[in-house]
């Protein structure tokens, strides 16, 4: 719902776009699902359309893997964590609500903490990564002040994400059609013989497993940690959207650009010697056509700035869940626009203060894919074999209700999965005892997703959902709810009469 009084505004796209959004953790009514599944193909693409997807083809080359093997890595890996993401999608036009507040039926009010933990320290890591990457491309490019780059677009990207929605929305379509032929043609310069030269030491590469792991995690990360923002985004679609036509559209959106850079980023580093994505690119571009990679340089920058805002949307959604969890509030515009500038102070201060985004790049997303494959694990365990979609949507927004404050299933399902991956893992700072048996292989997300997974059903199989049942069969209206301030201030009265 946009921020305008006027009854008309609500059918107003443009409007819309311009509005400051009024939603943040409540619940969506049909009334103000205006979302289309044509544009979530198009909004996913673009969010994996930029210098942050071309790093990740760096990846392989860096640790001696071939071009081929490092594609088929990347590729295996983006297929693999998108599925996860895809499915997530599903939630939102069913529930209408943000992702982390559904959380809260396997992890309890006050109980979901826990996962917050992971989800925002991946919505803070990319917009410090992103940062670290404009700064240091922009700088290397144009010769730009790398603090005011840093400055200007941490600025912008909050301004979006203050708006909301429907601007982020908007802001990815028009991006969309603004990136896609200039990729177009760097892509088929380059494979056309348009890029030649060196701009760094570069080399052929071989083959060994530890590389294309590292390679595999890191892509599969990349769209598993998009997870948590999906039905952010998703929210806004009609509840009758087909579960088959959002998982397709979330799909091949996500995976089609990554599918397009990440080769694209293994050549420049594997022929090219790039280590750089923005100067890649600038140097690439302007091979194939002279002022191509300024250009394109410039509207990379601006997508990684709308995904900054994207980032800094889902924060503030977890942020305020986390708040809420704490002591119910009732979201405000005041409230989004504090949390949104708090997150945009702390990314800021470390952009600033690192200077390797390569480095940051690799460690931050296998941190991220250890924190999120268990809640993931648990959550769509939950959403399509426990209760198939169907929760008692009013208990989402009291601890008091069918779902409970610290419910010990999904809480110890999700913490096992990350006790059963600390022997697998293979950081910079740390090496299990597995991973160095295994000569620093890593599998410790594959081995979280499943004891989680397994974890949840069995704890699941003994669970007492009478409650929860003879609620929605005999007031089927709780699972469409009106209003998050509407529903509180009916189980408050419920719960004085009950006492």
């Amino acid at each position: 719902m946009t921020a305008s009084s006027n009854p008309t505004a609500a059918s107003d796209s443009a409007g819309r776009a311009t509005a400051i959004e009024t939603r943040s953790i409540d619940y969506v009514p049909d009334s103000e699902r205006h979302g289309k599944v044509s544009q979530q193909g198009p909004f996913w693409f673009v969010g994996n359309f930029q210098p942050f997807t071309l790093a990740l083809g760096f990846v392989g080359p860096a640790m001696g893997l071939s071009l081929w093997w490092t594609i088929v890595a990347g590729l295996s890996g983006i297929a693999f964590g998108t599925l996860f993401m895809a499915f997530h999608a599903t939630q939102g036009p069913v529930l209408g609500l943000p992702q982390m507040i559904q959380s809260r039926a396997q992890f309890g009010y006050r109980g979901v903490l826990l996962p917050l933990i992971g989800t925002l320290f991946t919505f803070v890591g990319f917009n410090v990564v992103d940062t670290v990457i404009i700064k240091a491309g922009l700088e290397s490019i144009f010769g730009w002040n790398s603090v005011l780059v840093a400055v200007v677009i941490s600025l912008v990207a909050a301004a979006v994400a203050i708006f909301g929605h429907d601007l982020l929305h908007k802001s990815f379509r028009i991006l969309f059609w603004v990136s896609l032929p200039l990729w177009t043609i760097l892509t088929i310069g380059i494979f056309a013989g348009g890029v030649h030269g060196s701009i760094g030491p570069s080399g052929a590469g071989g083959f060994t497993l530890v590389a294309f792991l590292v390679q595999f995690s890191v892509a599969a990360s990349y769209n598993i940690t998009y997870a948590p923002y999906v039905s952010d985004y998703s929210r806004y679609l009609p509840r009758d959207t087909k579960p088959s036509s959002i998982i397709a559209s979330v799909f091949i959106g996500a995976s089609a650009s990554p599918a397009w850079l990440i080769p694209l980023g293994a050549y420049l580093a594997t022929y090219l010697g790039a280590t750089d994505a923005l100067s890649g690119i600038y140097a690439g571009g302007n091979q194939v056509v002279n002022g191509l990679g300024g250009v394109l340089a410039l509207v990379a920058a601006a997508v990684l700035v709308a995904t900054m805002g994207l980032n800094a949307y889902s924060g503030m959604l977890t942020v305020v869940t986390a708040i809420d969890s704490i002591r119910p509030i009732t979201p405000t515009r005041r409230l989004r626009v504090v949390t949104i500038v708090g997150l945009t102070v702390i990314w800021l201060v470390l952009g600033l203060a690192l200077t390797d985004a390569t480095e940051s790049l690799n460690t931050a997303l296998l941190i991220m894919l250890y924190l999120l494959v268990p809640w993931t694990a648990v959550n769509l365990t939950d959403y399509f074999f426990i209760r198939r979609g169907h929760y008692v949507i009013a208990d989402l927004f009291t601890p008091h209700g069918v779902y409970g404050t610290w419910p010990w299933r999904g809480i110890l399902a999700f913490l096992i999965g990350i006790a059963a991956e600390i022997p697998f893992m293979d950081l910079p700072f740390f090496v299990g005892p597995v991973a160095t048996a295994l000569g620093g292989v890593d599998i410790a997300f594959v081995v979280g997703l499943a004891v989680s997974g397994l974890a949840y059903v069995l704890f699941s199989r003994g669970q007492d959902r009478s409650k929860e049942l003879s609620l929605m069969a005999a007031h089927p209206e709780v699972t469409d709810p009106r209003d998050t301030g509407e529903i509180r201030a009916e189980l408050a009265v419920e719960e004085k009469e009950q006492h």
